[in-house]
């Protein structure tokens, strides 16, 4: 006891407590800070294969168009693709371009700067490259560029009269202010063009011709089916979420075996067979006129216009509420609404103030969920859907592979990227991402 005594007295005689060790020596305190991170670093080499992955296959894309939104090079870099050699190219137009203001008239320095540009390109072959990138702005350039290279040799000074000889478009403002623009890689012009302005010869942001405003238009359309299908799939999915949810097991599996079985045929297959049903001599039409609900001469026009896009995707996004809906139902007690009962309510109020709100979660998870897909479903309104039923997804998919303006398509898709974007933050301030269930 006195020894005991004794080392305790040694340990705290300075006033300090005595320092507790492992068994091999180190200090406790040292060890567990080293377990601790030892655990970190396994944990984070367990997810590192995934968080590359994220990366590679979703964050990285997602960068990509972000920055091909803002940034086109095709006036001012050609890239040989067989070499992989990048070439600066109209660098004195653009150096006039930094010396003088925007509105300044071209003068014979500039149509000599453009000559030198021009004899360059026509050395390249880049004149399509450069009057493409022009051509995304002002129609017709493209043709432009290409007959002016190739008389670019046999040009004289003036060079102002030599390139007014070839065509008189080189006197258009519109067109030098489009090159300025073109002259930085980096321009917000996409974004304008994708919400319907653009810019004057004097630079000023301008709506373009109600003739040619359909970017608005399509974000519109967008918009307004994709509410109405998530509502048209709360409307029929409610009471098939509500039978999964209260038949007896055997019943509700066979049911739920009908709810998935579209998952199991390819989404091609179910939209090829929508347009078999709905086209003017298909089943629905030919039923109707068989029944004499409607004549030979007045079938009904389903196909190539929102009304089979709608039909299409609600039966083919319906799934996707169903089941938030049924995993939100599933575990709520069915006492709940007998003892509401019990207490005098009627079979509304029971379902309006009892079993309602409780399904809310599901609600707003479906909902999310089919609405997100719809604003960027592609396939069905593509093939369906014609000119009047096609979305914004339809637009984009057309400026990546037809008419090849890939930073118009970025600026588009992030433009829908940014709406779903502000409703997932709305749903989170108006209903709370943490009452959100999926399952």
């Amino acid at each position: 006891m006195a020894d005991a005594t004794a080392n305790m007295t040694g340990a705290t005689k300075q006033g300090k407590p005595a320092l507790l060790k492992t068994a091999d020596g180190k200090p406790l305190k040292a060890a567990l800070i080293s377990a601790q991170a030892a655990a970190r670093r396994r944990a984070f080499l367990l997810v590192l294969p995934l968080l590359a992955f994220v990366l590679i296959t979703f964050v990285m894309p997602i960068g990509q168009m972000l920055h091909q939104s803002f940034y086109n090079s095709g006036f001012t870099i050609h890239e040989d693709i067989g070499t992989r050699t990048e070439t600066p190219i109209m660098q004195n137009i653009s150096a006039w371009f930094d010396e003088n203001p925007a509105g300044t008239e071209p003068d014979e320095a500039a149509f000599a700067a453009l000559h030198h540009d021009f004899l360059l390109l026509r050395e390249l072959r880049a004149p399509g490259q450069v009057g493409t990138r022009i051509n995304y702005e002002r129609s017709g350039s493209r043709s432009l560029f290409t007959k002016t290279a190739r008389g670019a040799e046999r040009m004289e000074p003036p060079y102002r009269e030599a390139f007014i000889d070839v065509d008189e478009d080189w006197t258009d403002p519109e067109l030098w202010r489009v090159m300025r623009d073109a002259s930085s890689a980096y321009t917000i012009n996409f974004y304008l063009a994708a919400l319907d302005f653009s810019k004057n010869a004097d630079g000023e942001i301008v709506s373009v011709n109600e003739n040619r405003q359909i970017y608005i238009t399509l974000f519109q359309r967008t918009l307004f089916l994709s509410v109405l299908i998530t509502f048209l799939t709360f409307v029929l999915g409610y009471p098939v979420a509500h039978l999964l949810a209260t038949l007896p097991l055997r019943y509700s599996n066979l049911l739920m075996i009908f709810v998935l079985l579209p998952f199991w045929t390819s989404l091609l297959v179910r939209t090829t067979s929508w347009m078999v049903l709905l086209q003017g001599q298909g089943v629905v039409n030919n039923t109707l006129v068989a029944a004499g609900i409607v004549g030979d001469n007045s079938r009904l026009e389903m196909m190539y216009n929102q009304t089979g896009t709608v039909v299409a995707m609600t039966h083919i996004l319906l799934p996707f509420m169903i089941l938030p809906l049924y995993s939100v139902m599933r575990p709520i007690n069915p006492s709940y609404v007998r003892a509401a009962r019990s207490l005098g309510a009627t079979s509304w109020t029971a379902f309006r103030r009892i079993y309602f709100p409780q399904t809310v979660p599901g609600i707003g998870a479906g909902a999310l969920l089919v609405f997100i897909l719809s604003v960027g479903y592609y396939i069905t309104p593509a093939l369906v859907g014609g000119a009047s039923g096609q979305l914004i997804s339809n637009l984009i998919a057309f400026h990546m592979q037809n008419s090849l303006n890939w930073s118009l398509a970025a600026a588009l898709a992030a433009l829908l990227l940014a709406g779903i974007l502000i409703l997932y933050w709305l749903y989170d301030r108006l209903i709370g991402i943490d009452n959100l269930k999926l399952g």
